[in-house]
């Protein structure tokens, strides 16, 4: 009995451990600052479609970690990667999302986030904000967070729409392009320069 409670203390104090290296508070402060001053002002305004993409941009600049998703969805072909494909991987990575999600986030026009508190990610130094969008019909949209610290800067790593991950979906289109690809990574970049355009 004494060795399971010994168990126990040890697991949650290591639990309590993991979250303790991301205020809780300051990730949830930033993601309401995205979705309030960010998607719901710029999707409920009457803005042009140009404008809209002009502040989605400035949105996923200052709040996403583009550096650190686009590691992870190139997946193992960033290694191989040049210094310039990066860098234009990146560039052109943030291009196409913001014109995708500035007509993504069109569905939840008139809508609010509604947040439901944080939960624990296997990283320490990451942590899922929680929101739900009430809908006019059907069931609320969950939509979670995924924050990450870096050096003490929170950044958004991914959104996880309906449990659908939009950086493992990214990751699993692109490396499977790669792979395909006679021109491996340099066809992607085709691929992404037309889509931008």
């Amino acid at each position: 009995m004494k060795k399971i409670c010994l168990l126990a203390a040890v697991l949650f104090g290591f639990s309590q451990m993991a979250l303790a290296d991301i205020d809780k508070d300051a990730a949830v402060k930033m993601v309401e600052n995205v979705t309030k001053e960010g998607v719901e002002k710029i999707i409920n305004s009457n803005s042009s479609q140009e404008e809209k993409n002009k502040v989605f941009k400035q949105l996923f600049t200052e709040n996403l970690d583009l550096d650190f998703i686009g590691k992870y969805v190139l997946g193992r072909y960033w290694r191989t990667a040049t210094v310039q494909q990066r860098r234009e991987f990146i560039t052109l990575y943030k291009d196409f999302n913001v014109k995708v999600w500035s007509k993504r986030f069109d569905e939840f026009k008139n809508k609010k986030f509604v947040f439901n508190g944080t939960s624990s990610a296997n990283n320490p130094n990451q942590i899922f904000v929680n929101t739900k969008v009430p809908m006019s019909e059907g069931n609320p949209v969950s939509v979670k967070w995924r924050v990450n610290n870096a050096n003490g800067k929170l950044k958004i790593i991914d959104i996880i729409i309906e449990n659908v991950s939009l950086a493992q979906t990214a990751r699993n289109e692109y490396t499977s392009f790669i792979a395909k690809s006679p021109k491996g990574i340099d066809g992607l970049l085709e691929n992404l320069r037309q889509k931008v355009k």
